[in-house]
C-alpha cells in the first residue's frame, strides 16, 4: 500500500462540507473558489481510495465512509490547533480558543457572570459559545465538535466525563391576577388545571412536564409552544397560559412584564447542571482552565426568595 500525506487544508474543507451540507456553501465559508473546493474533495477521495460523496444533478450526498472520516478529521484538526495554542502559550502566556455548547438554562442564569470573570483572568483565551439542547450538547462533546458542554444531568452514555456545575430550580410562571399568583408553592397537578405555554418539543423542560403529567394521570394542555424563554414570558404575560422556567431565568422578566413566579412543590423541579468533557486529560490547557473555573461555581445553589417576593 502506497504511503500518502493528508493535507490539513483539505481535511478542514471536508469538515466544512459535512457541516454545511454542500461544497458550494463550504467553499464560501472557507473563502475558496467552488471549483477549487470540488477539486480538493476529489483529490482527497483519490488519496484515500474511498468514495466520500455520491454526486448527482441534485447535489452531493455523503457516504458512510464520509461520516466515519468526519470524527477522525475533527480529532486531527483539534490536535493541530492544540499544538499551535500550547506553543504560542510559551511566549505570550496562556491563550487559545475553547468551544462551549450550553443549554439555555445555563446561558441565562450562570454563564454571563462566570464567563466574565474567566475572561478577566484569561484575556487571551477566546470562548466560542453556542446554545443547544442537552442531548445535542452531549453528542457534540462526544464527537469533538465542542470541548466543554453544559447540560442537565442525565444518562448520555459512557463516552463522557461529567463534573458538577450549578443547581437549577424550575418554577411556575403565571400572569398577574392569575388564580395561582398569590400562592407561594403549588403541586404540579394543581397547575395542570390550566393551559400551558410550552417550550419547543425537543427541550428537556417539555419532556419533564409531559412525564410529570403522565405520572399525575392528567393531560398537559399546551396552548402554544415557543422556542425561547423571552417568548414564553411574553405569552404568559398576555394570558395565553402558564409556563415553567428556571427561577433565575424567570427573574429577568418578572419586573418588566408584571408576571409572577410560584415554587413547584415537586422533587423534579430541583435539577443539577453538569459540565461534560470527553476526558479531563484530553482538554487543551485553555479548555482545562475554563473547566476548572466553571467547576469552582459548583457549590452555588438557587436560593428561594422570601415570602412576598416575585
Amino acid at each position: 500500500m502506497r504511503c500518502m500525506k493528508l493535507d490539513p487544508v483539505s481535511l478542514r474543507l471536508f469538515v466544512a462540507v459535512m457541516e454545511e451540507g454542500s461544497i458550494a456553501a463550504a467553499a464560501n465559508r472557507e473563502h475558496i473558489a467552488p471549483a477549487a473546493a470540488s477539486k480538493r474533495m476529489s483529490e482527497l477521495e483519490s488519496a484515500l481510495a474511498t468514495r466520500l460523496f455520491e454526486r448527482s444533478n441534485r447535489g452531493t450526498r455523503s457516504t458512510p465512509a464520509a461520516h466515519a472520516l468526519l470524527g477522525l478529521a475533527r480529532n486531527v484538526l483539534n490536535g493541530l490547533d492544540d499544538i499551535a495554542e500550547q506553543m504560542a502559550g510559551f511566549g505570550t502566556g496562556l491563550r487559545g480558543h475553547v468551544r462551549v455548547f450550553a443549554n439555555i438554562s445555563a446561558i441565562t442564569q450562570f454563564l454571563p457572570d462566570d464567563l466574565r470573570s474567566f475572561m478577566a483572568a484569561a484575556p487571551m483565551v477566546q470562548v466560542h459559545l453556542q446554545e443547544r439542547i442537552s442531548t445535542a450538547i452531549a453528542r457534540a462533546v462526544a464527537d469533538s465538535t465542542a470541548d466543554i458542554g453544559i447540560l442537565n444531568a442525565g444518562d448520555y452514555g459512557d463516552s463522557l466525563t461529567f463534573l458538577p456545575y450549578c443547581a437549577d430550580e424550575l418554577v411556575l410562571l403565571v400572569p398577574r391576577g392569575h388564580a395561582l399568583a398569590r400562592r407561594r408553592r403549588v403541586r404540579f397537578r394543581e397547575a395542570l388545571a390550566y393551559e400551558f405555554v410550552g417550550a419547543h418539543p425537543g427541550s428537556a423542560v417539555n419532556a419533564m412536564l409531559h412525564r410529570a403529567a403522565n405520572e399525575a394521570g392528567l393531560p398537559l394542555r399546551l396552548r402554544i409552544q415557543v422556542s425561547a424563554y423571552d417568548a414564553m414570558a411574553v405569552m404568559v404575560a398576555a394570558g395565553l397560559g402558564v409556563g415553567v422556567l428556571p427561577r433565575l431565568s424567570a427573574r429577568l422578566y418578572v419586573s418588566s412584564l408584571g408576571i409572577r413566579t410560584v415554587s413547584l412543590d415537586e422533587p423534579w423541579a430541583h435539577r443539577q447542571l453538569v459540565l461534560a468533557v470527553r476526558s479531563i486529560e484530553a482538554l487543551s490547557p485553555a479548555a482545562r482552565m475554563l473547566a476548572d473555573h466553571l467547576g469552582d461555581a459548583s457549590r452555588r445553589g438557587v436560593e428561594e426568595p422570601p415570602d412576598g417576593a416575585p
